[in-house]
């Protein structure tokens, strides 16, 4: 048989491939039948990371993953078929404060950091903010929208005009899908009385309660509000008809217990904004986990709801962890499973040290960011986005030893330090979109180690983890189709989110 050039290319090739394959075997590296086949190799599941000493600082990560299933020890698996609540969305509070900080920064680096924040391509993509209506104890002054009485006189003040609306239009330039909401923290003095019996004026910001007989006006300064924004491009999506209604110390703040604030919603704020053509969600209460320990105050939002008329109105109801335990979120959605839950407001200052993020990252991840989503929050909010370096502007009265989710330096306006709450929203943000679903888990399970996963609208999936203990772990994550392991470092967080495929 005669052989033709490319005849003989073939036959040495073969040779050498014979060759080969003999001396692999003869070192033992012949592939055994009964070994699985290695994961496709994908980049296709993207991770941040931080840990508690910022060797990691929300650093970007990706892993492979492979087809099949691996239920190993340290497996986490997901279960999409049980469901629980739908996500709004997770933020922080750009207050007066917060604007006017934001305002001192150069136009690039504010966009920087507003980018980092909000935007979905390049940063933290944070979804959900908090605003006063009118001010608050972070505001550059005591005021309302409505300081005169008589109807020509509601009007935007120099704060909303010159600080907050700017900033929310950068924001929205970003993201426009952010979500706002608004709380008052006190209605305009000349509607306060001292208490309900004697029904005196009470002209002060802090304390006094809302005049009955001004019900009706009330409702229409939220009402006004909401179109004065929307005359400003700004949608107004969810709003609460008092901040901390229950706290009358605040430097403004305002006392609405439960039978009011079910008779001002039912009679006044709810068919006013239902006239407007106006649909905010409505979420009752707005305080602490505890009721500030008032026994006639217990279960608060629970009685506004036993009223049908006000309950109709409502979307669900509000906390805040200044008091008591995060158990109430769940305690409130077994007996009002109809209702939805928010979380709005929580502080970090010098009590609790709040700039050390060795223990503070671990505290406030389980505590304000899983332990709320794990127990029906749709929303996660914390309280100001930005403070300066001085815990300010501030006002006397209110909290003067509060740390912002960032703190920038007053010297420069520049240099900007990350606290915990940053981060905790971040790792949230990050990840879990809105409209994603939470979903059920099964598998590993160890003290220190929290997580819940999401299935995200676009069909991608999100877990968020903490690893709360002195050692790294191995875990590995499986949705039925893939799976792929990382080794989570010790006093970490870590974001996952990747192709339902």
């Amino acid at each position: 048989m005669r052989f033709n050039k490319n005849m003989k290319k073939t036959f040495v090739t073969l040779c050498c491939f014979l060759a080969l394959s003999a001396c692999s075997a003869d070192k033992g590296e012949t592939a055994k039948p009964d070994e699985p086949t290695p994961p496709v190799e994908n980049k296709d599941v993207t991770l941040f990371v931080t840990t508690n000493n910022r060797s990691k600082d929300f650093e970007k990560e990706s892993v492979a993953y492979g087809s099949g299933s691996n239920l190993s020890p340290s497996t986490i698996s997901l279960d999409p078929t049980t469901r629980y609540q739908t996500i709004d969305g997770f933020g922080a509070a750009v207050t007066g404060s917060t604007s006017y900080n934001l305002m001192q920064m150069t136009p690039a680096d504010r966009k920087k950091f507003l980018e980092e924040t909000f935007s979905v391509e390049k940063g933290m993509g944070q979804s959900y903010i908090r605003i006063s209506i009118g001010g608050s104890d972070f505001s550059l002054s005591e005021y309302t929208l409505w300081d005169t009485p008589g109807e020509g006189n509601f009007a935007l003040q120099e704060e909303e005009k010159k600080y907050v609306i700017p900033i929310l239009k950068e924001i929205l330039a970003i993201n426009p899908s952010v979500k706002i909401m608004g709380s008052p923290w006190s209605a305009p003095r000349w509607m306060k009385v001292n208490n309900l019996t004697d029904l005196q004026p009470y002209n002060s910001w802090t304390s006094g309660h809302l005049n009955p007989a001004y019900y009706q006006e009330y409702a229409s300064y939220f009402v006004k509000w909401i179109e004065a924004f929307k005359n400003e491009g700004i949608e107004i999506y969810s709003i609460t008809p008092q901040n901390e209604p229950l706290n009358r110390g605040n430097s403004m703040s305002m006392f609405m217990g439960w039978k009011e604030q079910q008779a001002f919603i039912r009679d006044a704020l709810g068919p006013q904004l239902e006239a407007a053509g106006l649909s905010p969600k409505i979420y009752a209460f707005d305080h602490n986990y505890n009721y500030d320990n008032m026994a006639d105050q217990n279960d608060y939002p629970l009685k506004i709801y036993d009223d049908p008329s006000a309950a109709a109105y409502i979307t669900g109801a509000a906390y805040h962890n200044y008091g008591g335990n995060k158990d109430e979120l769940l305690d409130i959605h077994n007996r009002r499973p109809d209702k939805e839950l928010v979380f709005t407001e929580t502080s970090i200052g010098t009590w609790n040290d709040g700039q050390n993020l060795t223990t503070r990252l671990m505290e406030d991840m389980e505590e304000v960011a899983l332990g709320t989503v794990n127990n029906w929050a749709r929303g996660v909010i914390v309280w100001n986005l930005m403070l300066d370096s001085e815990k300010g502007p501030n006002r006397e009265g209110g909290c003067q030893t509060c740390y912002g989710a960032v703190d920038i330096n007053k010297n420069d306006y520049k240099t900007i330090t990350k606290n915990s709450h940053y981060y905790i929203i971040g790792h949230l943000s990050s990840v879990v979109k809105p409209g994603a679903t939470r979903i059920g888990t099964k598998g590993y399970k160890a003290a220190g180690v929290i997580y819940a996963a999401f299935e995200n609208t676009d069909g991608t999936y999100a877990v968020v983890l903490q690893n709360n203990t002195n050692e790294a772990k191995k875990i590995t994550i499986d949705d039925g189709d893939n799976y792929f392991s990382y080794d989570v470092p010790s006093k970490s967080v870590v974001s996952y989110r990747w192709p339902n495929k």
